[in-house]
């Protein structure tokens, strides 16, 4: 039997409860420190603090938990903040009592899933963070073409139980990204181009509103909802399950890079402009400026995603082209392939991004780019992101996601291990992207770092005005804020 326990200033433990298999009563709770929704000090009862963690089947943890300093982390450890409450929710029961507390109490709430928010807004200082990662589960059904999955669940469980079974969709290019978070800001992936965004293929939220009921939300019920779910964040409440269209795809694939020198960038990313309309959408291409171990280069990563027999022959001009000085292309599990950057992107390193979408990629756009990298040495990493194929095939109106019709996604990263260098990293990457930001229309919301909200509200275009009335309809009050928020109001 699993004991939780709790520590902090007048905390005490009562008898176990067996009949639920979880122990946990407080006593004798302190008064709780925490911030409204406004920002304001409030000071949570202690009666009302004990009274929730007795409602929760998961732990209710504060400062001075044990667990707590692990589980207040975030994986962008730029953000070291300090939650009043962490409600590690085992399930919906759980999650529908912790909106409830944040909503009879007007209490800051952060959601996590995986923890990935480039922007830290899964977490927050002296709020509430209702917490899914025990919520972990995949479930797939191969005759139906779907996979049902709970919420705190990584991306690469999804991909490790479709591929089980023959399947695969579009889910990110980092296997320890939460699926949720990526869900609902759109998704894209190796498989974009074939399948579409992973909004695209959901078919179903299950979903606790910020009134503290249960909802599903698909095509049958609440289709209000569904679209404003597929591209419009965690504005409308906590996503505690999804289900997904997946496809039928060899688990193993054509995947690996194409490496040329810097020198030799213009022409290649040129010849991938000019190529990238004329290959199947079975083929993920995505340069990547970066600086190696043997100075700057062009590394393309590639991946086929169908017959490998096809494919051989769609890359062999590729392969070829300009005399690459590496080329790792073979068959390989996907499922390895989506975990390709995962120690790259590990938990706990430092993360910048500003990026954008390019409606076209000209002469002078490639040219400028490579210029402004080869002038930041090691700097950031910049990448070219084809975002056509499949991806152009749903309507800019048919989902919440609002950055439909663009040809390439432009970003520039920079991944650093020292706070104390933030600053001075953030403010080089700033002045690098500012000098290509003109080029570009629009951002990718999953990896805005710090635009300001107007910029978040903007970049919703057409659909904003649809996305203000279903937070009006489904959160009034705004309690979910720690988003790309939509007001309750124009």
């Amino acid at each position: 039997m699993k004991r939780r326990t709790f520590v902090g200033s007048g905390l005490a433990l009562a008898a176990s409860w067996p009949l639920r298999g979880w122990s946990a009563i407080l006593k004798d709770v302190g008064d709780v420190a925490a911030k409204s929704l406004d920002g304001a000090d409030l000071n949570l009862p202690g009666k009302a603090v004990a009274d929730f963690a007795a409602s929760l089947r998961g732990d209710l943890l504060l400062q001075g938990n044990p667990a707590y300093d692990a589980r207040r982390r975030v994986w962008n450890g730029m953000f070291d903040k300090k939650p009043a409450l962490i409600a590690c929710c085992t399930g919906t029961a759980d999650v529908r009592r912790a909106v409830d507390f944040a909503r009879e109490n007007k209490l800051l709430t952060a959601v996590r899933s995986g923890g990935h928010s480039i922007s830290g807004k899964s977490t927050c200082d002296g709020g509430l963070v209702i917490d899914l990662q025990q919520m972990q589960g995949v479930r797939v059904e191969p005759e139906m073409n779907r996979a049902f999955l709970e919420a705190g669940s990584p991306l690469g469980l999804l991909d490790h139980e479709t591929a089980a079974f023959g399947f695969a969709t579009t889910a990110g290019t980092v296997s320890h990204t939460g699926a949720a978070g990526l869900t609902l800001g759109g998704g894209f992936g190796r498989l974009g181009r074939r399948f579409g965004l992973t909004c695209d293929n959901t078919l179903a939220f299950d979903i606790v509103t910020a009134d503290g009921h249960f909802v599903r939300a698909s095509e049958e019920e609440n289709a209000d909802l569904l679209w404003g779910l597929r591209g419009g964040g965690g504005n409308f409440g906590v996503v505690t399950a999804i289900e997904y269209r997946i496809y039928r795809m060899d688990p193993v694939v054509l995947g690996g890079d194409l490496v040329w020198p810097v020198a030799k960038a213009r022409d290649v990313l040129r010849y991938f402009r000019d190529n990238l309309s004329k290959w199947p959408n079975e083929l993920y291409a995505e340069p990547l400026l970066v600086v190696g171990p043997e100075g700057p280069v062009l590394s393309t990563e590639v991946l086929w995603s169908g017959d490998r027999a096809k494919g051989e022959q769609v890359l062999k001009e590729f392969r070829a082209f300009n005399a690459p000085v590496a080329d790792t292309i073979g068959p390989k599990p996907y499922v390895k392939i989506q975990q390709g950057l995962d120690e790259m992107t590990a938990f706990g390193g430092y993360y910048y991004v500003k990026n954008g979408f390019l409606n076209q990629l000209t002469d002078d756009g490639i040219d400028h780019a490579i210029d402004v990298f080869q002038r930041h040495p090691g700097e950031f990493f910049m990448f070219f992101d084809p975002v056509d194929g499949a991806y152009h095939q749903v309507a800019a109106d048919a989902t919440a996601f609002p950055n439909r019709g663009a040809l390439i996604w432009l970003a520039m990263i920079a991944i650093w291990d020292s706070r104390k260098t933030a600053d001075e990293k953030i403010e080089k990457v700033r002045a690098a992207w500012k000098e290509l930001a003109p080029l570009t229309s629009g951002f990718y919301t999953n990896l805005g770092s710090d635009e300001p909200l107007a910029a978040y509200r903007e970049n919703y275009g057409k659909n904003l005005e649809r996305l203000i009335s279903l937070k009006a309809k489904y959160d009034p009050d705004n309690l979910f804020r720690l988003n790309a928020n939509v007001p309750a109001k124009a």
